[in-house]
């Protein structure tokens, strides 16, 4: 899966910013764990620390998603689940 840099999609640039903000406070708190794992996962598959942690952030996108709709609390399981598929893109 190839990723699209912003001038392709037509984003909103500060959702994105503080999406990514929550994936690195994520990754220094190294909670959860699994966010950790899937980053050294993907650089190490030689995938550069950006799109690493824009992999982590479509992963986080699905909780948030469903958060916002549906009013549930984020799924961990899920969320877990999706990190590990990474650079798949989330199934749920």
């Amino acid at each position: 899966m190839k990723l699209r840099r912003e001038e392709d999609q037509g984003h909103n640039p500060y959702l994105k910013a503080a999406v990514l903000e929550v994936v690195q406070n994520q990754l220094e708190a190294n909670d959860p764990p699994e966010a950790r794992e899937a980053f050294n996962r993907l650089t190490s598959q030689g995938i550069s620390e950006e799109d690493a942690k824009i992999y982590i952030a479509q992963a986080m996108c699905v909780e948030i998603y469903d958060v916002l709709k549906y009013k549930k609390l984020c799924d961990l399981e899920r969320y877990t689940r999706n990190l590990k598929r990474l650079p798949k893109e989330p199934k749920e």
